[in-house]
């Protein structure tokens, strides 16, 4: 089990279900659906705890493929924000190696040796496979 403090320490921001919904212009019951899904993980935190979602874990929707990003859209009523897509496949070999939401949010933040980097700052520059080959030897 992972300390909420040590989260904290690793994670600069969090949102709660709500702010997620808000920021992809979704109501919470989709939130919760992406939550089930895997595309996000959410720790329980705060007192009284709250479920809440890293906010690297959403970006800019011209950014949500760090590999091939797309030009921004100035259209007034698009989504501004998207869900990384390159989390979903890599909470899915976390949960295979066993890691529950609050391990894997801790291993994406903690620094790696290997990839010079944390596993998150690696999946928002575009190298997923490189990140998934890491969770990979955890299994």
């Amino acid at each position: 089990m992972t300390d909420t403090a040590a989260l904290d320490a690793l994670v600069p921001d969090w949102l709660t279900l709500p702010d997620v919904a808000d920021r992809l212009g979704i109501d919470v019951g989709k939130v919760r659906r992406l939550l089930q899904e895997g595309r996000l993980a959410a720790v329980r935190r705060g007192d009284p705890p709250v479920l809440s979602v890293p906010a690297d874990f959403l970006v800019p929707v011209h950014l949500a493929n760090p590999a091939a990003p797309a030009a921004a859209s100035t259209a007034p009523d698009s989504p501004q924000w998207a869900v990384l897509t390159a989390l979903r496949g890599t909470l899915t070999v976390l949960g295979d190696a066993g890691f529950d939401a609050a391990e894997s949010v801790e291993w994406l933040f903690s620094p790696d040796d290997v990839l010079g980097r944390a596993p998150m700052q690696a999946l928002r520059a575009g190298s997923k496979s490189e990140v998934r080959r890491r969770a990979q030897t955890l299994v």
